[in-house]
């Protein structure tokens, strides 16, 4: 019984995972805009999610860390290994700047107001999801 609860409401669980993911990505991109040579990062969020739902995963394992002292604690890399398992894009250069910075206000302040409105409209189909089922078990 679990188990189907749990696929029910796992394609929407998924994409508001994603977004909250991509929300912080448009974050950095909007917080970097006047750092030198910064490129602008973003997902394909249809593959991503599809991706996602499949199980399919294209992370690339954690790379080790050299240690030049066997005081030194040892650790994982995480590189830059994407969201969801999908590897981060970076985004087309509109205009170039002088400093190399890719990052265009008004694109990423579209893309992050975007991003935000279908996360709210991912929680109200949840909301919806989960009226339908209370509705199912209650008497009445």
């Amino acid at each position: 019984m679990a188990a189907k609860l749990d696929d029910y409401l796992r394609f929407n669980e998924t994409a508001l995972n994603l977004r909250a993911q991509r929300q912080q990505l448009l974050a950095s991109n909007i917080a970097n805009a006047d750092t030198p040579n910064y490129k602008a990062r973003d997902i394909d969020f249809a593959k991503t999610l599809q991706g996602a739902m499949a199980g399919k995963s294209t992370t690339v394992p954690p790379v080790e860390l050299a240690r030049t002292s066997s005081a030194h604690i040892a650790g994982k890399a995480t590189g830059d290994s994407g969201i969801g398992g999908s590897p981060l894009l970076y985004r087309k250069e509109t205009q170039s700047s002088v400093d190399g910075n890719t990052v265009d206000m008004d694109v990423e302040r579209n893309q992050f107001t975007d991003n935000a409105v279908r996360y709210e409209a991912g929680i109200t189909a949840v909301n919806a999801q989960i009226k339908g089922l209370l509705a199912a078990i209650q008497p009445g």
